[in-house]
């Protein structure tokens, strides 16, 4: 018997499990494959409307009890840096950028662990092992790059950043740095970096993943102006941070049947690459 790919894509539903970003809370996702023909097709519109890409998997939160997670990008045409953001963007313009093709290597991996170690050691992804590493970056079924910033003088390897090229912007997957030098903020400095890659590509914008108010390691994204955030349906600038304060959540989540039937599949038969 022939087995063929569904037609259209499927959606599932994970299980709770507790929140990384607020305490006390649970979280669940709304997923589907990234898989067939017409995979670029589909993450450009799934990641136009607040999702996320894990190899070739497609995530939403879809949070039974809370809508906290609200996926950020950055509008580059509206974007000015602030004085701070300007100090950051100097202290750390003389790394080498380098942009290859999503290939894990040794170097990578040895800096992968120590941010982890030092910055999320009792993260999700604590545990990952080279080959778990390898997977995360090479497993890709569309256009990605792995972007390094070398220290020109020791030849270093001080920060790295996953990063998908969509129809209309760049999506920085994940992204990691060296722990020793905080006062650079080079996590700040690859989103200013990937806006200016962005403007010479004339691409509109820079996707951030999800801005969780309330939450200590995902609230800087809201320091950069310009920012847009996936609510209710639509992008909507975000003018005051305050307004989705953590104390007004949990908000209102549509049931899950609704929110598949609300999602914009791509149209058309979509080409083979």
């Amino acid at each position: 018997m022939r087995h063929t790919l569904p037609i259209a894509p499927q959606f599932y539903v994970t299980a709770p499990q507790p929140c990384p970003y607020l305490e006390g809370r649970m979280e669940r996702k709304l997923f589907t494959a990234l898989q067939g023909d017409g995979v670029e097709q589909l993450n450009n519109s799934l990641s136009q409307q607040g999702f996320r890409r894990s190899q070739n998997v497609l995530y939403r939160p879809s949070c039974s009890d809370c809508s906290a997670c609200m996926s950020a990008r950055i509008d580059v045409a509206a974007f000015k840096p602030t004085r701070s953001q300007r100090k950051t963007q100097n202290r750390s313009r003389h790394l080498e950028r380098r942009a290859t093709s999503p290939w894990a290597t040794e170097d990578q991996y040895e800096l992968f662990r120590r941010y982890l170690d030092q910055r999320h050691a009792d993260g999700g992804m604590a545990d990952m092992d080279v080959f778990e590493y390898a997977a995360m970056v090479e497993e890709t079924p569309i256009r990605t790059r792995v972007v390094e910033y070398v220290d020109p003088v020791s030849n270093a390897l001080t920060a790295v950043s996953l990063t998908d090229v969509l129809e209309d912007g760049l999506s920085m997957v994940y992204s990691f740095y060296t722990p020793d030098l905080p006062q650079n903020s080079l996590g700040t400095f690859m989103v200013l970096d990937h806006i200016e890659i962005a403007r010479e590509a004339g691409l509109p914008y820079v996707y951030l993943g999800y801005w969780v108010p309330g939450s200590q390691k995902m609230g800087y994204k809201a320091q950069f102006s310009g920012m847009e955030i996936y609510f209710g349906g639509q992008w909507t600038p975000l003018k005051d941070p305050e307004t989705f304060a953590a104390e007004n959540h949990p908000l209102s989540t549509a049931p899950i049947a609704e929110q598949v039937a609300n999602i914009q599949l791509p149209q058309g038969k979509p080409g083979r690459r």
